[in-house]
């Protein structure tokens, strides 16, 4: 630390980059000022700056937002040889939906999925609503339950997908298989985020039927979809494809590298499969991925921010400030505090927020020999949470894909959500300390 600061002094570009993504600013312009203000901290000068950065590449974060870019080039693909809109119809239309409570299932279901699929909850939904919208109508469905609907069954998809960036990044940071994830962390998670979602839309649901719906026009604008034998067949080797290898890399207990490797052969395979050359595969590839090369780019420099605040000792600082704290509250308290932080006092790119939460109590967690299974839960609960506990970005986001304006609805049930979750961690935390 320069001048000989005292090491608190080195969580100062923690400090920015949380004052700033709570401000709402551009997160590759605060990560970049939050760099620069840890090299100054750290004395870099400008060769091993650009070594931090060099290493940026190299580092788990760099693999994360690579895989990020490809999910994004997958998602495209998927979207330009109309797989991802056969894989609507079938799980919407062909169900044959009866009633309104089925019409809500099956929404869940299939927003919950293609997020899984395609990784991106905006993106998944956006591609979805436009054909649910007259169906549910039919059925009497308020927009005020859809949109909380897609935002709770649509966030599972994030807790579950086996290539999403979330599920991809707390693997990396607990070491975890994905089949060890999905049985002690992801599916609990979801589970109770999707009945929490179902009481609270059924709820809504209620309170407005009757006094808000959807237009005679909403419900006329169901475009007609036909599939062609080569968008079929597409679908088949996709579903199979994705699936068989999916097994494998469980079989294999393949860590997140081999997600690259998943996302290219599904990517051309299905590609292939829908009569398209592979030149036209590549384009799709790099268009999709270049929406996302702010994130990847983004990824590469959170490594040297974050390596920076370590160099300052800040983190083993904190750590041995908490130890007293630590000790009267036992392993409980420490759960239940790092849940709290994660959710309330950590914002920015959900998974960017895993991996500043990972940072700040890691050495906690060795020191106490947290299972990573516990760990794991408050890293998926620290991050994901967060965006039930305030109105974010994605929960504006899912009101205008339902083409509703009740805040008041969404702020209930991402309330419900989140005082559910912190009930679950408190009861996991009392479970692993009998």
């Amino acid at each position: 630390m320069i001048f000989g600061l005292p090491a608190l002094i080195g969580f100062l570009p923690l400090v920015i980059y949380l004052y700033l993504a709570f401000k709402g600013k551009n997160l590759l312009s605060t990560v970049i000022i939050c760099v620069l203000v840890g090299a100054v901290l750290t004395g870099q000068t400008p060769v091993s700056l650009s070594n931090e950065i060099a290493n940026g590449l190299k580092s788990f974060l760099g693999l994360i937002g690579f895989i990020i870019m490809m999910g994004a080039g997958l998602g495209e693909v998927l979207t330009e040889t109309k797989v991802a809109r056969n894989l609507v119809e079938i799980l919407i239309k062909k169900v044959g939906i009866k009633s309104q409570n089925q019409a809500i299932i099956v929404t869940m279901g299939a927003s919950t999925l293609l997020v899984s699929l395609l990784g991106t909850l905006a993106g998944a939904n956006a591609m979805i609503a436009p054909i649910l919208i007259p169906i549910v109508a039919s059925f009497g469905l308020t927009p005020n339950a859809l949109a909380v609907i897609l935002h709770g069954a649509g966030a599972c998809g994030l807790f579950l997908g086996p290539f999403v960036p979330p599920v991809i990044t707390l693997m990396g940071l607990t070491g975890l298989t994905y089949g060890t994830y999905l049985a002690n962390i992801g599916m609990p998670v979801a589970a109770l985020v999707l009945i929490s979602t179902y009481y609270t839309g059924k709820k809504v649901q209620k309170q407005y039927e009757g006094i808000e719906m959807y237009s005679t026009e909403d419900m006329d604008k169901d475009v007609e979809f036909v599939s062609t034998p080569e968008i079929n067949k597409a679908t088949m080797v996709f579903a199979l494809v994705m699936i068989g290898m999916l097994a494998y890399g469980i079989y294999a207990k393949a860590g997140a590298a081999y997600a690259i490797v998943v996302m290219l052969t599904v990517a051309f395979t299905t590609g292939l499969a829908a009569g398209r050359s592979m030149m036209d595969i590549i384009g799709s590839l790099t268009k999709g991925a270049t929406r996302m090369f702010w994130l990847f780019f983004m990824f590469v420099l959170y490594d040297p921010f974050l390596k920076f605040v370590t160099m300052t000792g800040a983190f083993t600082t904190l750590g041995d400030m908490l130890k007293p704290l630590i000790e009267v509250s036992g392993d409980i308290g420490f759960i239940i505090i790092s849940t709290l932080v994660g959710i309330f006092g950590v914002s920015g790119a959900a998974v960017a927020q895993s991996v500043v939460l990972n940072d700040l109590f890691k050495n906690i967690v060795v020191d106490i020999n947290l299972p990573m299974t516990i760990w794991g839960t408050v890293l998926l609960i620290g991050s994901q949470i967060t965006s039930f506990a305030y109105p974010t970005g994605d929960m504006i986001g899912q009101m205008g894909l339902a083409r509703s304006k009740d805040l008041k609805s969404m702020i209930r049930n991402g309330m419900t959500i989140t005082v559910v979750m912190i009930v679950y961690v408190i009861a996991r935390a009392i479970i692993y300390s009998i």
